[in-house]
């Protein structure tokens, strides 16, 4: 398997969510999406989120958390 940078990560994640959000058209996951839009600085409209990403990443890096077990 191919290994993904931490931006395409991150696009991979928003995909899924956006996909996901087609299908139920979820409020809470529509509002979740804007945060997430990529802007013109390449970063996210909320800056929070990708701080919040980048511990998510820090979190499976040093835990190898069981989540697809």
């Amino acid at each position: 398997m191919e290994s993904l940078t931490q931006m395409q990560a991150f696009e991979a994640m928003v995909l899924f969510l956006d996909d996901y959000y087609e299908r139920t058209k979820a409020d809470e996951i529509g509002a979740l999406l804007g945060s997430l839009q990529i802007v013109g600085d390449g970063m996210p409209a909320d800056p929070a989120a990708w701080e919040d990403w980048m511990k998510c990443i820090q979190k499976v890096l040093s835990e190898t958390p069981s989540l697809l077990n």
